[in-house]
């Protein structure tokens, strides 16, 4: 399947349950995301693949004039809900339905690992800021680790086979700092710096696992959710052996996540 086409299906219906979920765990980039962007009062800001609309919630609070994209349309829905004040448009990266020179600042929290030709995205991305305007991006880093693979070390523990019809992330071979600062000023972007961020998740382990792996968001829940029920319970098992190795605090178990935030001027 198509890599683009992939990403469509996996997230489709998933709105409400990734709001609750891994959502929670990506706003901790928000504020850095929007400083390394420049977005203050009055900023013309584009929020990129803005799922709930967290970033867009920010930046307006900051007084920034805000445009948000996203390509599920439940996602869009869930966006105008909680950001009224946001012009929310429904659009599939590559596609970025502005003129030239539009935006003084654009933000995307963990979109450019979710497009099948990232180097296309961001020159379309360029193409919609004005000269000198601001990009931030955050991607997760690769491998994925903690809050990002426990669920995928379940699976690989309870010895369940990837399936072969899942495409591999393009985005994969960018998951590091040296590859993402290449790809981000190959664009044409200058001035070009990536950050690595590192932060806590605390969590309810069995809270994780519903929201992530029982409500098939992203892949790992998607392999998860096509086995049967006894594969599903070894997986559960192989998950809690998992979470063990990780503190508790705050009633909850903290899971290390590991992100990287690149900047750049157009």
């Amino acid at each position: 399947m198509d890599f683009d086409a992939y990403e469509r299906e996996l997230w489709a219906g998933r709105a409400s349950a990734y709001e609750r979920g891994f959502a929670r765990l990506t706003a901790y980039l928000v504020t850095p995301l929007l400083d390394a962007a420049g977005v203050a009062d009055g900023t013309r800001t584009l929020d990129v693949g803005t799922g709930p609309g967290i970033v867009s919630a920010a930046a307006v609070r900051r007084g920034a004039k805000v445009s948000s994209i996203d390509a599920d349309p439940d996602m869009a829905e869930t966006a105008r809900r909680n950001v009224p004040e946001a012009d929310v448009r429904v659009a599939v990266l590559p596609d970025v339905p502005f003129p030239d020179g539009t935006f003084d600042a654009v933000a995307g929290n963990f979109v450019i690992n979710h497009v099948g030709d990232p180097g296309d995205v961001l020159a379309r991305l360029r193409r919609v800021l004005r000269p000198g305007g601001r990009l931030a991006l955050s991607c997760w880093a690769m491998p994925g680790t903690g809050a990002l693979g426990v669920v995928r070390e379940a699976i690989d523990r309870a010895e369940v086979p990837w399936p072969d019809d899942m495409p591999v992330q393009p985005f994969m071979e960018h998951g590091r700092p040296e590859p993402f600062r290449t790809l981000v000023a190959a664009a044409g972007f200058g001035d070009v710096a990536v950050e690595e961020v590192t932060w806590e998740h605390v969590v309810d382990p069995d809270e994780w696992w519903e929201l992530g792996a029982l409500a098939r968001v992203g892949s790992n829940g998607v392999v998860v959710g096509r086995q049967d029920a006894a594969t599903v319970a070894r997986i559960k098992a192989a998950f809690d052996e998992v979470v063990t190795g990780y503190p508790r605090r705050d009633g909850g178990v903290a899971l290390p996540a590991h992100a990287l935030l690149v900047s750049g001027a157009a």
